[in-house]
């Protein structure tokens, strides 16, 4: 996934296109400081949390800046944010979350918002990745209220 991203950036220079060769730097440097800090070859899964990470942070700069009233910057944020996504694996839909969400409840027998951490727990190890795991808590959330 690494070098399909350094891939991407030499062609994103070739074409002149600079919103796409900021972000993907920026997702490159972000990529070398998580491999700095936790001291190992990073895996496609590590690269995919980290790129949600920075798919998570460029959300709430939107947020903040629609707040302000900066309509310019909201702007960029949004083609960055796009750029991210290109590389996240397709996200499962509502539905496919709330029917996970249903079968893991059930599976668990959890039937209050006390056993919440442990069906998270389980759903955060098959869903990484897969699922925008806020939109997974707030599911567990309705369903164990």
């Amino acid at each position: 996934m690494i070098q399909k991203l350094q891939d991407d950036l030499k062609g994103a220079i070739l074409s002149k296109d600079e919103a796409r060769v900021s972000t993907i730097r920026f997702l490159l440097a972000a990529l070398k400081n998580y491999q700095i800090e936790k001291q190992k070859e990073l895996t496609d899964e590590d690269v995919v949390a980290v790129i949600q990470k920075q798919v998570k942070q460029h959300q709430e700069s939107i947020e903040s800046f629609e707040k302000g009233g900066r309509a310019e910057m909201v702007a960029k944020e949004k083609k960055e944010l796009e750029i991210l996504q290109s590389y996240l694996p397709n996200q499962m839909s509502e539905t496919e979350v709330e029917t996970v969400v249903n079968e893991t409840i059930s599976k668990l027998g959890a039937s209050s918002i006390t056993d919440m951490g442990k069906v998270m727990g389980s759903i955060s190890s098959e869903l990484k990745g897969k699922a925008d795991m806020s939109l997974v808590s707030q599911k567990v959330k309705e369903k164990l209220s």
